[in-house]
């Protein structure tokens, strides 16, 4: 027996196609023109010639309602498969044989804390599509440590309640190298790892549980062993602070060089400094940026320290240069801290000098980078002379230029001793000193006026110093605190210029921003200029400067007290001439107090190394 459906069009030609939207229905199965749909499965099936059989139609309803439900995870979101790293894929079994693909570490060691790159490799002929990769200790099966991704073709998972304990693929797009970066934990009982991956190159042809080599847990770090020892003896060394130890300081920016050959020709160059980007190093004829040789030890944009050899142009990033004849390089980035050292045998380079046996200045500079590329830098310093790298000895910074500590000693002076001292004589010693007139003014007024003016004249100098020196921005907080700084220094003569009178009812407006105008900011700019000057290990300046403030918090308070006390006092037995004389000791006291902690910051100032 034969069934036959009305003819109508065709709209295909044969075979199995997805049935049009309006023909398909959640809860039937509807026959229409020479179409048997199964909305269920969104599938029509269409026959030439329209005639169906009734086992035509059995078994087209076998085949389609009893396939299994596929689920396919071309996002990489495969969780479910963290505990077996077994693909979902139906019915298909993994594949028995060895797998094409690979995993390949950077090393067979690892420490607490430590940063292991890892790279999936497939053959190019021959690629992947999907992945899942894991770190577990021996024997296992729960995941370890986490990961970063640098890779756009890689995504990182939660397994067993682990954030970015795996990853996986993003898409089933064609893959034949992958890597990441692993770094193990900081506490525990930790042992020695593998790292485990499932692979995917077609929907039914899978390897399951691919295991790297394993690596050792050595509780040490591996991180390039880089200290000051032998300074003076087999290395010359420039560090900041000065004589610091890297090994033992973790806020030491240092660089050594030893010869490590009898001839002289091969230099082994030790590199160590806190930055979240880049440290490096150069020669240098003079001790200003331009025509220099350097080398850089930096994050590069696959999340890892690397080096690279460049020449400074001065005003523009520096132009890199190929390695060269380098060996034996060892890098490591723990806790904020990049360390680096190699050996070479190119000959350092500069516009009017090269080789070995000749002077330099030794310049260090770091700062940030952005995806491998090293930005303006943040702090340098530079060798207070020329210095020949294969004689030994302890290499001393050279001191800020005379132009910067002009700089700081005028805003030190201005902002925490006249401008303190200002404030004070109108606030506290006006009732003292009202009546008693010099130039026709009130004697209060007229100093208030003289050491505010001295204020303002002394921050617009020191803003002339700073950028006169350095001809461009700098970086960093100081110098927009400074700015700021510079803004208000500058409006507040022009509101007091324009202020209203003293019986206006808005009067009190003038008086408290006149009052607190960059009261906290000159306070931050002071303190982020005497970070970049103070290079001692202790940073002995940034704690007078603690003192300093909390000196004058302290003079402030009592004046004020003071003050509202003889306000609101009834007491008729204090005469006026009283209550002046301790508004008049109190100012004394202030002015005992501010010179000893000024004097110390202008020493220190005076003595500051280059930044």
């Amino acid at each position: 027996m034969k069934t036959r459906l009305p003819d109508v069009p065709p709209p295909f030609s044969s075979g199995i196609v997805s049935a049009p939207p309006e023909l398909l229905s959640v809860e039937s199965q509807r026959c229409v023109g020479r179409f048997v749909c199964f909305s269920q499965l969104q599938q029509c099936v269409w026959k030439e010639g329209g005639n169906f059989t009734e086992m035509d139609l059995v078994v087209v309803l076998l085949l389609l309602c009893g396939a299994p439900v596929v689920r396919g995870y071309g996002s990489g979101l495969v969780m479910d498969s963290c505990e077996d790293m077994r693909p979902r894929h139906g019915q298909n079994s993994p594949q028995t044989g060895s797998s094409p693909f690979t995993i390949i570490t950077e090393k067979s060691t690892y420490s607490a804390g430590e940063d292991v790159k890892v790279k999936l490799q497939a053959p190019a002929s021959t690629p992947f599509t999907g992945f899942l990769l894991e770190a577990r200790e021996v024997g296992s099966q729960t995941p370890v440590g986490s990961y970063t991704v640098t890779d756009g073709q890689a995504r990182l998972l939660t397994c067993s309640q682990r954030p970015n304990s795996a990853v996986s693929h993003r898409s089933n797009s064609a893959k034949t190298n992958i890597q990441v970066l692993w770094r193990s934990g900081t506490s525990g009982d930790m042992k020695n790892i593998e790292f485990h991956a499932s692979f995917v190159q077609t929907y039914s042809t899978f390897w399951v549980d691919v295991k790297s080599p394993v690596l050792n847990f050595t509780g040490r770090s591996s991180q390039p062993g880089i200290s000051s020892a032998d300074c003076g003896v087999s290395k010359v060394c420039l560090s900041k602070p000065s004589n610091c130890d890297p090994s033992v300081s973790s806020d030491c920016f240092f660089m050594s060089a030893m010869l490590s050959s009898p001839d002289g020709a091969a230099v082994r160059y030790e590199l160590a400094g806190p930055s979240g980007g880049y440290i490096s190093f150069g020669f240098s004829d003079d001790q200003h940026m331009g025509s220099d040789d350097i080398y850089i030890c930096g994050v590069g944009s696959s999340g890892l320290v690397e080096l690279q050899h460049a020449f400074s142009t001065g005003e523009t990033a520096p132009g890199l240069l190929p390695l060269g004849n380098v060996s034996g390089v060892e890098t490591s980035m723990e806790q904020g801290v990049i360390r680096c050292s190699f050996t070479t045998i190119n000959i350092i380079s500069t516009q009017r000098t090269s080789g070995f046996n000749q002077t330099y200045y030794l310049m260090f500079a770091h700062g940030p980078s952005s995806n491998g590329r090293i930005q303006f830098h943040t702090g340098t310093f530079i060798s207070s002379e020329k210095v020949d790298i294969s004689r030994p000895q302890a290499v001393q910074q050279s001191g800020q230029p005379y132009i910067i500590r002009a700089h700081g000693a005028l805003m030190l002076t201005a902002w925490m001793t006249t401008a303190s001292l200002g404030m004070m004589v109108a606030r506290y010693l006006k009732g003292a000193l009202t009546g008693k007139n010099l130039f026709g003014k009130d004697v209060w007024f007229v100093v208030h006026v003289a050491v505010m003016t001295v204020t303002v004249a002394a921050t617009i100098i020191a803003f002339i110093l700073a950028f006169s020196h350095a001809r461009d921005w700098s970086g960093g907080a100081h110098p927009v605190l400074g700015c700021l700084v510079m803004i208000l220094s500058i409006l507040q003569p022009v509101g007091a210029l324009l202020r209203c009178g003293p019986q206006h009812p808005k009067r009190f407006l003038f008086n408290w921003s006149h009052a607190l105008n960059g009261a906290a900011i000159k306070v931050a700019a002071i303190f982020t200029g005497l970070e970049r000057i103070d290079s001692s290990a202790d940073q002995w300046m940034m704690k007078v400067m603690g003192g300093f403030v909390g000196w004058e918090a302290l003079c402030y308070t009592l004046q004020e007290a003071h003050f509202r006390w003889r306000v609101h006092s009834t007491d008729t037995s204090t005469t006026v001439l009283e209550s002046n004389k301790i508004d008049g000791l109190l100012m004394v006291l202030f002015l005992l107090g501010n010179l000893p902690f000024l004097v110390a910051l202008l020493v220190g100032i005076g003595m500051s190394e280059d930044d």
